[in-house]
Protein backbone atom coordinates (compact mmCIF):
# COMPACT_ATOMS: atom_id res chain seq x y z
CA UNK A 1 0.00 0.00 0.00
CA UNK A 2 2.76 2.71 0.99
CA UNK A 3 4.54 1.37 -2.22
CA UNK A 4 1.31 2.48 -4.24
CA UNK A 5 0.92 5.56 -2.45
CA UNK A 6 4.90 6.68 -3.49
CA UNK A 7 4.56 6.03 -6.47
CA UNK A 8 1.32 7.94 -6.90
CA UNK A 9 2.66 11.09 -4.96
CA UNK A 10 5.85 10.58 -7.63
CA UNK A 11 3.52 10.93 -10.81
CA UNK A 12 1.97 13.89 -9.90
CA UNK A 13 5.20 15.50 -8.57
CA UNK A 14 6.21 14.63 -12.58
CA UNK A 15 3.11 15.83 -13.77
CA UNK A 16 3.59 19.09 -11.75
CA UNK A 17 7.38 19.82 -12.74
CA UNK A 18 6.29 19.30 -16.59
CA UNK A 19 2.96 21.51 -16.54
CA UNK A 20 5.47 24.61 -14.68
CA UNK A 21 7.87 23.95 -17.39
CA UNK A 22 5.30 24.58 -20.14
CA UNK A 23 3.74 27.46 -18.29
CA UNK A 24 7.19 29.21 -18.58
CA UNK A 25 7.48 28.55 -21.92
CA UNK A 26 4.61 29.96 -22.73
CA UNK A 27 4.87 32.50 -20.63
CA UNK A 28 8.56 34.09 -22.10
CA UNK A 29 6.97 33.97 -25.59
CA UNK A 30 4.17 36.33 -24.68
CA UNK A 31 6.52 38.63 -22.98
CA UNK A 32 6.94 42.60 -25.05
CA UNK A 33 10.00 43.69 -25.64
CA UNK A 34 10.67 47.48 -24.98
CA UNK A 35 11.76 49.68 -27.32
CA UNK A 36 13.44 53.48 -27.57
CA UNK A 37 15.31 53.18 -24.15
CA UNK A 38 18.95 53.01 -24.10
CA UNK A 39 19.87 49.61 -23.46
CA UNK A 40 17.57 47.84 -24.85
CA UNK A 41 17.45 45.62 -27.73
CA UNK A 42 15.31 47.20 -30.14
CA UNK A 43 17.05 50.29 -30.71
CA UNK A 44 20.69 50.12 -30.22
CA UNK A 45 22.68 50.54 -33.45
CA UNK A 46 24.18 47.10 -33.73
CA UNK A 47 20.58 45.51 -33.79
CA UNK A 48 19.22 48.04 -36.59
CA UNK A 49 19.01 47.32 -40.16
CA UNK A 50 20.82 49.97 -42.57
CA UNK A 51 18.38 50.85 -45.49
CA UNK A 52 19.19 53.06 -48.13
CA UNK A 53 16.76 54.90 -49.78
CA UNK A 54 16.63 56.93 -52.91
CA UNK A 55 13.75 59.06 -53.40
CA UNK A 56 13.11 60.54 -57.03
CA UNK A 57 13.02 63.89 -55.59
CA UNK A 58 12.56 66.02 -52.31
CA UNK A 59 9.31 67.20 -52.60
CA UNK A 60 6.60 68.61 -49.53
CA UNK A 61 4.24 65.64 -51.16
CA UNK A 62 6.45 63.31 -48.94
CA UNK A 63 6.57 65.58 -45.57
CA UNK A 64 5.26 62.11 -43.75
CA UNK A 65 7.63 60.55 -44.53
CA UNK A 66 10.71 63.59 -43.46
CA UNK A 67 8.45 63.43 -40.02
CA UNK A 68 8.88 60.03 -39.51
CA UNK A 69 12.71 60.27 -40.16
CA UNK A 70 12.69 62.53 -38.05
CA UNK A 71 11.12 61.19 -34.96
CA UNK A 72 12.59 58.22 -35.14
CA UNK A 73 10.01 55.72 -36.28
CA UNK A 74 12.04 54.23 -38.82
CA UNK A 75 14.68 53.88 -35.89
CA UNK A 76 12.15 52.29 -33.63
CA UNK A 77 11.40 49.21 -36.09
CA UNK A 78 14.57 48.51 -36.52
CA UNK A 79 15.63 50.26 -39.45
CA UNK A 80 19.20 52.29 -40.18
CA UNK A 81 17.91 54.67 -43.05
CA UNK A 82 19.56 56.70 -45.24
CA UNK A 83 17.79 58.86 -47.61
CA UNK A 84 19.28 60.03 -50.93
CA UNK A 85 17.84 62.42 -53.73
CA UNK A 86 18.18 61.05 -57.48
CA UNK A 87 16.82 64.18 -58.83
CA UNK A 88 15.24 61.87 -61.45
CA UNK A 89 13.44 58.67 -61.76
CA UNK A 90 15.86 57.39 -64.46
CA UNK A 91 18.48 58.33 -61.71
CA UNK A 92 16.64 56.35 -58.60
CA UNK A 93 16.28 53.37 -61.36
CA UNK A 94 20.35 53.28 -61.94
CA UNK A 95 20.91 53.55 -58.25
CA UNK A 96 18.24 50.67 -57.94
CA UNK A 97 19.65 48.33 -60.27
CA UNK A 98 23.51 49.44 -59.36
CA UNK A 99 22.93 48.12 -55.60
CA UNK A 100 23.65 51.69 -54.67
CA UNK A 101 20.14 51.49 -53.19
CA UNK A 102 18.59 49.10 -51.44
CA UNK A 103 14.77 50.74 -52.30
CA UNK A 104 13.97 53.05 -55.23
CA UNK A 105 10.99 55.68 -54.09
CA UNK A 106 9.64 57.21 -57.41
CA UNK A 107 6.61 56.70 -60.25
CA UNK A 108 6.16 53.09 -61.41
CA UNK A 109 6.86 54.64 -65.09
CA UNK A 110 10.98 53.64 -64.80
CA UNK A 111 10.35 49.87 -63.70
CA UNK A 112 8.13 49.67 -67.01
CA UNK A 113 10.64 51.60 -69.20
CA UNK A 114 13.02 49.40 -67.59
CA UNK A 115 11.14 45.94 -68.66
CA UNK A 116 10.04 46.89 -72.09
CA UNK A 117 13.93 47.26 -72.30
CA UNK A 118 14.84 43.78 -71.81
CA UNK A 119 16.47 44.06 -68.60
CA UNK A 120 17.49 41.13 -66.90
CA UNK A 121 17.53 42.64 -63.22
CA UNK A 122 14.43 44.77 -63.32
CA UNK A 123 13.07 46.43 -60.23
CA UNK A 124 9.73 44.67 -58.83
CA UNK A 125 6.98 47.29 -57.17
CA UNK A 126 6.12 46.54 -53.82
CA UNK A 127 4.02 49.21 -52.44
CA UNK A 128 1.73 52.36 -53.82
CA UNK A 129 2.13 55.04 -51.47
CA UNK A 130 0.28 57.79 -53.07
CA UNK A 131 -2.53 57.62 -55.58
CA UNK A 132 -2.37 60.88 -57.36
CA UNK A 133 0.19 63.68 -58.37
CA UNK A 134 0.85 65.36 -55.48
CA UNK A 135 0.84 68.80 -57.16
CA UNK A 136 1.50 72.43 -54.38
CA UNK A 137 1.04 75.63 -55.59
CA UNK A 138 3.31 77.94 -53.99
CA UNK A 139 4.26 81.52 -53.66
CA UNK A 140 7.51 82.81 -52.49
CA UNK A 141 5.65 85.15 -50.54
CA UNK A 142 3.21 84.96 -48.34
CA UNK A 143 -0.15 85.74 -49.47
CA UNK A 144 -3.52 86.30 -46.96
CA UNK A 145 -6.27 86.09 -49.70
CA UNK A 146 -5.40 84.12 -52.53
CA UNK A 147 -7.23 84.46 -56.05
CA UNK A 148 -6.84 82.44 -59.04
CA UNK A 149 -6.57 85.91 -60.77
CA UNK A 150 -3.45 86.34 -59.23
CA UNK A 151 -1.49 83.99 -61.71
CA UNK A 152 -2.36 86.45 -64.87
CA UNK A 153 0.90 87.59 -65.94
CA UNK A 154 2.68 85.48 -63.75
CA UNK A 155 5.07 82.14 -64.88
CA UNK A 156 4.36 79.01 -62.62
CA UNK A 157 7.08 76.11 -62.53
CA UNK A 158 5.76 73.17 -62.99
CA UNK A 159 8.61 70.87 -62.33
CA UNK A 160 11.69 69.91 -63.76
CA UNK A 161 12.26 68.89 -67.26
CA UNK A 162 11.17 65.34 -68.14
CA UNK A 163 9.69 65.32 -64.69
CA UNK A 164 6.33 62.83 -63.88
CA UNK A 165 4.09 64.27 -64.36
CA UNK A 166 5.06 66.71 -67.04
CA UNK A 167 3.97 70.52 -66.28
CA UNK A 168 1.59 70.77 -68.74
CA UNK A 169 -0.48 68.10 -66.78
CA UNK A 170 0.55 69.86 -63.25
CA UNK A 171 -0.89 73.16 -65.06
CA UNK A 172 -3.90 71.27 -65.95
CA UNK A 173 -4.36 69.23 -62.16
CA UNK A 174 -3.98 73.24 -60.66
CA UNK A 175 -7.28 73.91 -63.07
CA UNK A 176 -8.87 71.45 -62.13
CA UNK A 177 -8.71 71.94 -58.42
CA UNK A 178 -9.99 75.44 -59.39
CA UNK A 179 -12.48 74.32 -60.68
CA UNK A 180 -13.61 71.63 -58.45
CA UNK A 181 -13.27 74.25 -55.06
CA UNK A 182 -14.63 77.24 -57.48
CA UNK A 183 -17.42 75.41 -59.17
CA UNK A 184 -16.88 77.59 -62.49
CA UNK A 185 -13.96 77.14 -64.65
CA UNK A 186 -11.15 79.97 -64.50
CA UNK A 187 -10.61 82.78 -66.17
CA UNK A 188 -7.05 81.49 -67.39
CA UNK A 189 -5.32 80.29 -70.48
CA UNK A 190 -1.88 78.57 -70.71
CA UNK A 191 -0.36 80.72 -74.10
CA UNK A 192 2.87 78.84 -73.89
CA UNK A 193 4.93 75.58 -72.53
CA UNK A 194 8.79 75.56 -72.41
CA UNK A 195 11.18 73.42 -70.71
CA UNK A 196 9.77 73.86 -67.00
CA UNK A 197 7.99 77.11 -67.11
CA UNK A 198 3.89 77.61 -67.79
CA UNK A 199 3.15 81.16 -68.55
CA UNK A 200 -0.19 82.46 -67.87
CA UNK A 201 -2.71 84.96 -69.45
Amino acid sequence: MQKRHNHLILHRFIALALCLMLLCSMATGCGKESRGTSGSSGSSKGSLTAVTLNEVAHSIFYAPMYVAIEEGYFEEEGIDLTLVTGFGADKTMTALLTDEADIGFMGSESTIYTYIGDTQDYAVNFAQLTQRAGNFLVSREPIDNFSWDMLKGKDVLGGRAGGMPSHDVTWEHIRGIYEWTSRKSPDLKVFKYEEKVVSVS
